[in-house]
């Protein structure tokens, strides 16, 4: 019986981290869309992204991004060579420690300015 393990972790989280990306696409289409009813409208609806909730988001975004980034490469290396695919954990590994080494700096430096 099949009980997950490393690779359906990949699986979930290159499904959510591309949904993340994509959602705030849309979102980023129609808030620049704003700018056909006039740039008092743009200005008043972009004046909320300095929150610092919208920050904290900004990171998720970044996150989110080099994730989908890091693993569509360990993707595309197991597409075309299948002979990786027993070493697919390792280099799920090796993804996830890229990530945390790039992330952990570059959240910290986004984040600096609220604290």
């Amino acid at each position: 019986m099949y009980r997950g393990g490393t690779g359906q972790w990949a699986w979930w989280l290159h499904r959510f981290s591309g949904v993340g990306v994509l959602l705030f696409l849309l979102i980023h289409i129609l808030d620049t869309g704003l700018v056909l009813f006039g740039p008092e409208v743009y200005d008043r609806v972009v004046k909320i992204y300095v929150h610092p909730v919208f920050r904290v988001g900004e990171v998720g975004l970044a996150g989110a991004v080099l994730y989908h980034a890091l693993n569509g490469i360990r993707i595309t290396l197991l597409d075309f060579y299948p002979e990786l695919s027993p070493r697919q954990r390792q280099i799920f590994y090796g993804v996830v420690s890229v990530f945390i080494l790039v992330f952990i700096p570059v959240a910290a430096k986004m984040l600096a300015p609220l604290f």
